[in-house]
């Protein structure tokens, strides 16, 4: 493994969660919802314009799944940005990821397996647990954005029998900035926002979309499967670090653990593995490189 490839793959994580935090700071003039109308948007043009789907050759059964998608990206980069503005970037990176964890263990039957389940589980709990400071609905959305993930990995693998390269992703998309359409229209008319939190939302959609599957693109293609998903797995820790410097966002004793044992869990899930079942790479980064990437010509 290049050192080139390896700081290619840092920085596609890294500008994810900067992406994130840099979206953040719209929220006081166009909320959750109308930064990911941005960033829907922003990742419509990348993947049409990569892609190039075409839509009048699609049949009945290549559309129910593309429209099944399209539903899940709209909830999911919903619920993840309303659990960003609630509970703060790391905590609800942190609880998505149990999404591509929970697809990882469903299939297996081995102890190790179980136990990662369990500890994910009681770090969850531990996350969640009564105090005056306890936000509910931001954790439970995170939790929704991770179910959301797990769907889409399901629906991706659909897909990519159906359609070929990720046409399927490109379709989704673009359905999803067309709903996103009459929403993001109407914030704009109604809050009018100054031109540095548009900026921000184009930011986090560049930042966040198009940066990490363009890297996707040029230089993961080659990536040993198993090395990449561990790798990937810094993701929720990259969250709070970037949530930390860049938006002041701190963590306790028992929410640092509970992270930290959430992110070994997909280690050793991942590692336990050995990267050749059923698509690590795709679990682990199903949502930011949408669709069978390595297939694009």
């Amino acid at each position: 493994m290049t050192p080139s490839r390896v700081g290619m793959m840092l920085g596609s994580a890294l500008s994810n969660q900067v992406g994130a935090a840099t979206g953040s700071l719209a929220f006081p003039a166009l909320g959750p919802a109308g930064v990911v109308a941005v960033r829907q948007w922003v990742a419509a043009i990348l993947l049409v314009g990569i892609t190039r789907p075409r839509f009048r050759s699609f049949t009945r059964r290549e559309w129910l799944p593309v429209l099944a998608l399209a539903a899940v990206y709209a909830v999911m980069n919903l619920t993840l940005y309303t659990a960003i503005d609630r509970i703060g970037l790391g905590l609800a990176v942190t609880l998505e990821f149990l999404g591509p964890l929970a697809v990882a263990l469903t299939a297996s039957r081995r102890k190790l397996d179980l136990l990662c389940a369990l500890v994910a589980g009681t770090a969850v709990v531990v996350l969640m647990r009564p105090q005056p400071t306890t936000d509910y609905l931001g954790l439970s959305l995170g939790l929704v954005a991770a179910a959301c993930w797990a769907a889409y990995i399901l629906l991706n693998r659909t897909l990519g029998t159906r359609l070929p390269s990720a046409q399927g992703a490109a379709a989704a998309s673009t359905v999803s900035a067309l709903v996103y359409l009459p929403i993001g229209l109407w914030i704009f008319l109604h809050h009018q926002p100054a031109l540095r939190y548009l900026a921000y939302a184009v930011t986090a959609g560049v930042l966040s979309s198009a940066v990490p599957f363009l890297v996707d693109l040029v230089a993961l293609r080659r990536i040993p499967t198993g090395f990449y998903g561990l790798f990937m797995s810094i993701n929720p820790l990259l969250a709070v670090l970037v949530g930390w410097i860049w938006l002041r966002q701190t963590l306790g004793l028992l929410e640092w653990l509970a992270v930290t044992a959430i992110i070994t869990a997909n280690v050793v899930a991942i590692a336990a593995q050995g990267g050749d079942k059923g698509g690590v790479r795709e679990i682990l980064d199903a949502r930011n490189r949408p669709g069978r990437v390595e297939s694009v010509e």
